[in-house]
């Protein structure tokens, strides 16, 4: 499934680089952005990702969008593995990643390096534990990218994946709609100075295929034991499936 929402719909340039772009643009305001847009909702969404691959004891974790490391820097915290590996295509949000990691003294076990998630430059059956924050939606070929993952994974590893979903009851579902149409692109244009990156983020969402549409995609690539579960009402989804 080619995604055909990318930040500058204008431009003929691919998804993917636009992404990278797009990244680089507001990596120094980007962890700050996240934790004011959400109420600060999204550690605990973070937490609640990385507990559930806890009990798969996983010693070497591969995280994918890995961004700014928020959640390999969960990952390391919660579950204490050998290492944990973090790619991501942004030069720029990895930099900030390695601060982040360099501060907590954890350079040995966090390794962070620019790589494509739908051309991971690691060897069949590698890792316990593949996560995925808020990146999913932002893969140039969905389908791709969850086929690499499943190579990657030794059988029986797990994935989970965090991503923004649609609520769909009322209330919720019409806060959530104002929210991400109104309040949110123009908070996140003015404090990033970047006119697209948010406004892209609520076109990126209404074009994910959440909920049992995402469920399928990864039943149709071979992972099983798919499962969703909704976190803050709706808001945000967590699946996790097993190679």
């Amino acid at each position: 499934m080619n995604s055909t929402i990318k930040p500058d719909m204008e431009s003929s340039e691919g998804k993917k680089l636009q992404v990278e772009q797009m990244f680089d643009s507001i990596s120094g305001r980007y962890d700050f952005l996240n934790r004011f847009l959400s109420l600060g909702i999204d550690k605990l969404w973070r937490k609640t990702t990385i507990k559930t691959i806890a009990s798969y004891n996983p010693k070497l974790i591969l995280d994918v969008a890995t961004g700014t490391a928020d959640l390999a820097l969960a990952a390391y915290a919660q579950t204490k593995p050998d290492q944990v590996i973090g790619i991501d295509i942004s030069e720029g949000m990895l930099s900030k990643g390695r601060e982040k990691v360099a501060k907590k003294g954890l350079g040995k076990v966090i390794k962070l390096q620019k790589g494509d998630s739908e051309a991971l430059p690691f060897p069949d059956g590698t890792f316990d534990a593949v996560t995925v924050g808020f990146g999913v939606r932002n893969f140039e070929n969905l389908e791709k990218g969850l086929s690499e993952i499943l190579r990657v994974l030794k059988p029986g590893g797990v994935l989970a994946v965090l991503e923004f979903s649609k609520p769909r009851v009322f209330p919720i579902k019409q806060i959530y709609n104002f929210y991400f149409k109104a309040i949110l692109p123009t908070w996140g244009r003015l404090i990033s100075g970047d006119n697209k990156a948010y406004t892209y983020l609520p076109e990126s969402v209404k074009a994910f295929p959440d909920g049992n549409d995402f469920i399928a995609i990864l039943e149709q690539t071979g992972y099983k034991q798919n499962n969703q579960k909704t976190l803050s009402f709706g808001i945000c989804s967590l699946y996790t499936a097993i190679k």
